[in-house]
């Protein structure tokens, strides 16, 4: 039954799934982590073609749980500023489906991780409602052609708000959008998307499964612990996207 999940082994498709569980666990307890984490672990074992497709839809199924759970804290403002620039972002996407240089995007995504934690505070203007558009465009394009544009969108999510649970919902409602557009931009590509349609949606519902357990140790967690775990978090993922575009850049590996 496994085997049939996807072109992948029996194995392979196992080992996905469970990591799904602990990947959205980690997304629902920190706010930020999981998406990335997938994506590396996805990455040494999917064909290229399939990797940003799947991880897409994987991810809108795990955002899409985690906003439903907690929609009485969604920051509705933010969301709705935020999704007119993911709009513009995927049509951009669509019509451009290329890639900058391998690496250039790690170390931006790198580059503005590291300074929205230990940097000075951007002007109010940053996180004003021009500001959220053009965050929605910028981030749904970069993930189009990266997969995991979580740390910059968590980065943006972070500036304008500080209790947890706001941070969170928020930042899972503003994801789902972003995924959902991926469906539309990797359809108009060509992309099968049926030959991994088992697979994606075991790994959502065990998505499910994560948040439920994620958030259950979330609501255990205080603000000021929270806050450090999340900005540490952000930290080391940013420290790996610099090595991994540093690595791209030079061709190395």
């Amino acid at each position: 039954m496994l085997e049939l999940l996807s072109p992948l082994s029996a194995g392979v498709n196992l080992a996905l799934v469970l990591l799904s569980v602990v990947t959205s666990a980690l997304s629902a307890a920190a706010g930020i982590g999981g998406g990335t984490l997938l994506i590396i672990a996805m990455a040494q074992v999917m064909p290229a073609t399939a990797l940003i497709p799947v991880h897409g839809m994987v991810q809108l199924g795990s955002n899409g749980g985690r906003a439903v759970m907690t929609l009485r804290h969604v920051r509705r403002d933010i969301v709705a500023a935020f999704l007119p620039g993911v709009i513009l972002g995927a049509v951009v996407a669509a019509w451009l489906l290329i890639r900058l240089p391998y690496g250039v995007l790690e170390l931006c995504i790198a580059a503005f991780v590291l300074y929205s934690c230990w940097g000075p505070g951007l002007p109010q203007r940053a996180v004003g409602r021009t500001g959220t558009v053009i965050a929605g465009a910028l981030t749904t394009l970069l993930s189009s052609f990266v997969g995991a544009s979580g740390p910059m969108v968590a980065s943006f999510i972070k500036l304008g708000m500080s209790e947890r649970l706001p941070r969170v919902a928020t930042f899972a409602t503003c994801m789902t959008f972003q995924h959902a557009t991926k469906a539309f931009i990797f359809g108009f590509a060509g992309f099968v998307f049926r030959d991994w349609l088992g697979l994606m949606l075991v790994m959502i519902a065990a998505g499910f499964v994560g948040t439920w357990l994620g958030l259950r140790l979330l609501n255990r967690v205080t603000d000021h612990r929270f806050d450090f775990f999340f900005k540490w978090t952000l930290t080391l993922l940013a420290l790996r996207l610099i090595w991994l575009g540093v690595e791209r850049l030079l061709g190395v590996g």
